[in-house]
């Protein structure tokens, strides 16, 4: 690993995880032994497979999965296929998971698993002999089930590996019902549950808004409350970045600035997201969008000026060789680590406000966990409810007909009486969650006179939560 006092090094990303939370550990009066074990990752394992190519060709492919804290079970993370996936990596996104599942009152432990492949260089069939592979690997060292360790999708992974995961799983394990619960992210067709695509951007939206509904901080940014007319950059448009960009724009703000491999997109006049998203789709690039000037350099695209900057891509994204020259008043942290501290040391110098991961990012866990209790219930949300709570909104609009003498439509009765189906219930329940957590992260940065960061402010709640678990557990008395 290299030093740190280079002025030209980036820490390693654990480095950096572990450095929030002792930040935030010397602020607690926890004994110095539980600290540690809270930090420490409980179970780190890196394995090889062999996949085969071509004809006659093999390659040696590598994988990890850390399982980072037990205090509670199971543990929870997603897991990339990436060719720059490293233990250092694996070991930092599980302890955020930890943190992140604390703060956002999820009762599981952290996890995360990584492949080191580029899933853009192997067919289909390769991606699935290799996902069918990983999965057993983990069957065979337990690191997997419904109560154990419970998966989802990352970077490179989507809906259809997690279902190969959930079919190999269950071949292992004949007759065990529970065997949807081992995995998260399913297509809706495998035991998946409506909103699970769309919850980490719609997390990271629901904490924008919750972030700029609160007066007195805008006032401190020079800004009004609310997200109606401010401008913002979103880096990276796959699942997170995409959606996070989507409910933003449908709820007044100006996209100024979007972000992608190949470069960015800048029109201080805003942009039409879905226009780009259809432009990107047909042209394979960002590259000579009409509506907007391009820029080559995604990392100069960072320094457009705005008041929401929204990274979603990978970690250190902003450090300290470019934070001096990032001009946004609020960064919505939707990706895990894209700031280091001693970048946010700078901003925060400046004034600007940092959302942090642990906290803005959460809403895919959020949901990950409704689909889980989903799986173990072996109901869908909404159907034992939904056709009661119609018939007696619908009676109490009859009643009120009656009292007033005033007629509703049917169209009116329709749509007030209308009872949830699980896409309301999972909206309202990631929505709640996440507002909950912001005022809770809200309440000790204030009991601190905000002169800590949010994330600080995140990581004492987080650390006390779990220390409480092993407390209760009479670990260390």
């Amino acid at each position: 690993m290299q030093s740190n006092n280079s002025k030209n090094t980036i820490p390693s990303f654990f480095t950096s995880v572990s450095r929030n939370f002792w930040d935030a550990a010397k602020l607690t009066e926890h004994p110095k032994g539980l600290l540690e074990q809270i930090n420490t990752c409980n179970s780190v394992y890196h394995f090889t497979f062999p996949t085969r190519k071509g004809k006659g060709e093999y390659e040696v492919i590598q994988a990890w999965r850390v399982e980072h804290s037990h205090h509670k079970l199971p543990t929870k993370g997603g897991f990339r296929y990436a060719d720059n996936v490293h233990a250092d990596e694996v070991m930092a996104m599980a302890a955020l998971m930890t943190y992140k599942c604390a703060v956002v009152s999820i009762p599981f432990g952290g996890a995360k698993g990584g492949v080191k492949i580029n899933a853009a260089n192997y067919s289909v069939e390769q991606l699935e002999t290799i996902t069918r592979r990983f999965t057993s690997e983990l069957i065979n060292k337990n690191f997997i089930g419904p109560g154990i360790d419970v998966p989802a999708p990352d970077y490179g992974t989507s809906a259809r590996e997690m279902s190969w995961v959930a079919d190999t799983y269950q071949a292992f394990h004949p007759g065990a019902v529970d065997a949807p619960a081992c995995v998260t992210g399913k297509p809706l067709s495998q035991h998946g549950i409506q909103g699970r695509k769309e919850a980490t951007g719609r997390g990271v939206y629901f904490a924008c808004r919750e972030a700029c509904n609160i007066e007195e901080d805008m006032k401190a940014l020079g800004l009004s409350p609310g997200l109606e007319g401010k401008t913002a950059v979103v880096q990276g448009l796959g699942n997170v970045g995409y959606h996070a960009a989507k409910y933003l724009y449908e709820d007044g703000v100006k996209l100024i600035g979007l972000i992608e491999i190949e470069g960015g997109l800048y029109n201080p006049d805003g942009m039409d997201l879905e226009d780009v998203m259809q432009y990107r789709r047909s042209k394979g690039s960002l590259k000579d969008y009409p509506g907007a000037k391009f820029i080559e350099n995604p990392s100069d695209a960072l320094e457009i000026e705005c008041d929401i900057l929204v990274p979603c891509a990978l970690e250190n994204q902003i450090t300290h060789l470019n934070a001096d020259k990032i001009k946004t008043k609020i960064i919505a942290e939707g990706a895990n680590g894209p700031t280091t501290p001693d970048a946010e040391n700078i901003l925060t110098k400046k004034g600007v406000l940092i959302i942090p991961d642990i906290y803005c990012n959460a809403g895919g866990v959020v949901v990950s966990y409704f689909e889980w209790l989903k799986n173990l219930s072996h109901v869908r949300f909404g159907r034992l409810g939904r056709r009661f709570t119609e018939s007696t909104n619908a009676q109490l609009l009859r009643a009120i007909e009656v009292t007033s003498g005033v007629k509703f439509s049917d169209e009116i009765i329709k749509q007030i009486a209308r009872g949830p189906d699980e896409g309301d219930l999972v909206d309202s329940g990631l929505e709640d969650t996440m507002i909950l957590a912001y005022r809770e992260t809200h309440k000790m940065w204030t009991k601190h006179d905000k002169k800590i960061t949010q994330r600080t402010a995140a990581f004492i709640n987080s650390i006390n939560k779990i220390a409480q678990s092993y407390l209760d557990l009479g670990i260390f008395p």
